[in-house]
């Protein structure tokens, strides 16, 4: 039984609601046992794979602070904070394939500087935590990086495809939605991220130890969560006034998804034979299997 005063300040300090506290005992805690008992630092990496919306920042959170009170030092890396900068992906798009300036894909991340932060963090010294600024579409500054004192025992490395494998070639022949026979008709850019899959992402996959997959029911739920986040991110705006910034309305996440459904719809029907865990999502992303 998790230290109620522990899991009420958890609740607060991230603004969760009162329900999720079962959500906690049912799943993070026995995941949090699970970690701590096959950890081999030092950055022992686990993992997390799962598609948008699924609730995988939260889990870390929640993962980081269970496996910190049984004395460990953990480092949150997200994939999504690998995303190149915004000059870089204008180039890919301009070489390569219009679609590669959208952030998100294998092919827009930097894969070594992934490598160098886990290699950092399994040694003695600073290593800075790289942060991708969404709002603008590029890195953030360096300088505001947080940095952490290595080394650690625990990584926990999230990200929509963390740990995917590429498709084989025959199935990029045939589009799955309307972006790619109307955006890619001739398969450069599918092709191009499995490439990226199948070569430079495979050294930084292959540093995850404990591989735990976070399965949706299917992929009209993840279509539902994105658009979930989104109308949330615009009451947020709405509140805070007048901006420059704006959200998503349902329409456009719809158009947003179709940049990852095929790799997502491969995950889902790939990883669960591999995986070390699979977490079982129901439509309101509570875990049914744990």
């Amino acid at each position: 039984m998790t230290d109620p005063d522990w899991l009420a300040a958890l609740l607060r300090d991230e603004a969760l609601p009162e329900r999720f506290a079962a959500e906690v005992e049912r799943l993070h805690v026995p995941l949090a046992a699970r970690i701590a008992a096959v950890a081999m630092g030092p950055a022992f990496v686990v993992g997390l794979c799962g598609p948008q919306g699924c609730g995988k920042s939260t889990a870390v959170l929640v993962l980081r602070r269970l496996l910190e009170a049984r004395g460990l030092r953990v480092a949150i890396l997200s994939l999504d904070d690998l995303y190149l900068p915004i000059e870089d992906r204008q180039a890919l798009a301009r070489d390569v394939h219009p679609l590669l300036r959208t952030r998100g894909v294998p092919g827009t991340h930097d894969v070594g500087l992934g490598l160098a932060v886990l290699d950092g963090l399994a040694g003695p010294g600073r290593t800075a935590i790289p942060r991708f600024d969404k709002a603008a579409d590029t890195r953030a500054p360096s300088e505001s990086w947080p940095v952490v004192e290595g080394p650690v025992d625990v990584v926990l490395f999230e990200g929509w495809c963390v740990g995917a494998r590429p498709q084989p070639d025959k199935a990029l022949a045939a589009p799955v939605n309307a972006l790619e026979r109307e955006r890619d008709p001739d398969g450069t850019w599918r092709a191009h991220v499995n490439a990226a899959l199948a070569g430079p992402y495979r050294p930084l996959f292959a540093r995850i130890d404990l591989l735990v997959q976070f399965l949706a029911p299917d992929f009209a739920a993840v279509l539902a969560w994105r658009q979930e986040q989104e109308r949330k991110l615009r009451a947020r705006l709405a509140a805070a006034g007048p901006s420059g910034a704006r959200a998503m309305d349902d329409a456009e996440v719809v158009q947003f998804v179709q940049h990852y459904e095929r790799l997502t719809r491969h995950i889902a029907a790939e990883m669960p034979a591999r995986a070390d865990l699979v977490i079982r999502l129901d439509a309101d992303r509570r875990s049914t299997n744990l």
